[in-house]
């Protein structure tokens, strides 16, 4: 029997874990899609009796089961769900392929797969450059947030002066970031790494493992982007706000209420679902204990967001604040934008639509441009932050100076550099020696 060529069809057999998982939304790997319809065909076969009235028998072609037929009968089916799953149904039209039954057994598919399902009308673009490069983002994002992220927190680690509550929510948003960059590399690395579909149903406790670590990684992230939120509107509302009392519950919201939901997922998953690699969620019920809290959490942030909008203007239309109306807006508009990634405002473009809706935009928006959203919060509440800024500055000036006067000090007093006085002692002799000179030059022009 002729068998589907799958080389063209690649890009969505083995499509990046990434892809299959966005926010709060999963799709079914499309690899397991196919091992999934084979099973439903194997099961149909062994359902029913061999006859000998059919003349081409039952035939899975690794994409589309086929009925048995006799010679001269056309059968025609519809396009495997694999294709269906990748495209919007308001721009989807289900594709129809063939094949005959003919003295030689089955004939080829006319028309092809390719031709009949892959392309969207009024889309030329090929599928595989398509995922290729959506792959290609997200690594490059997640890569990017990795590093910047790192470089943040060893900044905001490293001098104490930047050490208050507001600094402190900030680093725990950014190790959220780095864990969830880090769980979207170990996930495809342990689930896609080679190009097959056994981890459809493989049962390995490394595998559940990597999801656990995955959703929990997620779920922390969503959390701590709405302790963000909650920090902001907190300050703005309470007059007297005991921060460093309030920073525990936040911990606690932050850490403790993904581990709870995630473990009972998991207990769910090991009772009622216990499928494959859990990567999976053909229960709805299940499922949403992971996926409501992350809409909980935007839907919440996203009323948080608007209530510190509301109080912006507020205070920026007050008549103790100078400038005239152009000014106030610049300063409005600037204080939303950078509000938009810290309380993640860009996940409520598609958080509460049809999951079968705008797949490709959805993809692009919140795993391609979603994947820079922890470099995008280091630049602005680290590198361009005012404070940070400062304090690097002051440093800096603090270490040029006493290396300056420790090279001078070595050229002109070898006697003290010799005698192992670092730069900081020699800079504190000399400060005091320059004291006493002007006190003694003070107390000789001083008339008696």
């Amino acid at each position: 029997h002729p068998i589907a060529d799958l080389s063209g069809l690649r890009p969505f057999i083995n499509i990046p874990s990434g892809l299959c998982f966005q926010g709060s939304k999963q799709q079914v790997p499309s690899n397991c899609v196919i091992k999934r319809e084979q099973e439903k065909c194997l099961e149909m076969m062994a359902s029913e009796e061999p006859s000998s009235e059919f003349d081409c028998p039952w035939f899975w072609d690794n994409l589309t089961c086929w009925q048995p037929a006799k010679v001269g009968d056309v059968i025609e089916v519809n396009c495997p769900e694999l294709f269906s799953q990748f495209i919007s149904e308001e721009d989807y039209e289900v594709g129809k392929v063939s094949r005959n039954c003919t003295a030689f057994g089955w004939s080829e598919t006319f028309p092809h797969y390719v031709d009949a399902c892959l392309y969207e009308e009024g889309n030329s673009s090929h599928p595989d450059m398509y995922y290729v490069s959506v792959k290609a983002l997200y690594t490059v994002g997640y890569s990017t947030s990795l590093v910047s992220l790192t470089t943040a927190m060893v900044i905001l680690c490293r001098f104490r002066k930047l050490h208050c509550t507001r600094n402190f929510i900030h680093m725990n948003l950014f190790v959220s970031f780095i864990l969830r960059a880090i769980s979207v590399f170990i996930k495809d690395g342990v689930l896609y790494a080679e190009e097959d579909s056994d981890h459809c149903f493989i049962h390995t406790l490394e595998c559940r493992a990597v999801m656990i670590f995955f959703h929990y990684c997620v779920l922390s992230n969503y959390f701590w982007l709405f302790i963000e939120g909650l920090y902001l509107f907190t300050l703005l509302v309470e007059t007297f706000f005991p921060e460093k009392r309030y920073f525990y519950w936040y911990i606690i919201i932050g850490w403790g209420t993904p581990t709870v939901c995630v473990t009972i997922w998991a207990v769910l998953r090991m009772q009622f679902d216990d499928i494959g690699c859990w990567d999976m969620n053909d229960n709805a019920a299940i499922w949403w204990v992971i996926k409501g809290p992350v809409l909980a959490s935007i839907m919440v942030n996203f009323v948080l967001f608007v209530g510190i909008i509301v109080i912006l203007v507020q205070k920026l239309q007050s008549p103790d604040i100078g400038g005239n109306e152009s000014s106030i807006y610049l300063r409005l508009a600037r204080s939303t934008l950078l509000l938009i990634p810290l309380f993640g405002i860009h996940y409520t473009v598609f958080a509460f639509s049809p999951e079968n809706v705008s797949k490709r935009e959805r993809l692009v928006f919140e795993l391609g441009l979603g994947s820079f959203q922890g470099f995008v919060v280091a630049v602005l509440y680290c590198f361009l932050n005012g404070e940070v800024q400062s304090e690097i500055k002051r440093k800096w000036r603090s270490w040029t100076v006493n290396r300056y006067f420790a090279v001078d000090l070595k050229h002109r007093h070898p006697s003290l550099a010799s005698s192992g006085v670092n730069g900081g002692t020699q800079l504190s002799i000399l400060s005091k020696s320059s004291s006493q000179i002007r006190m003694s030059s003070l107390q000789a022009e001083t008339p008696s």
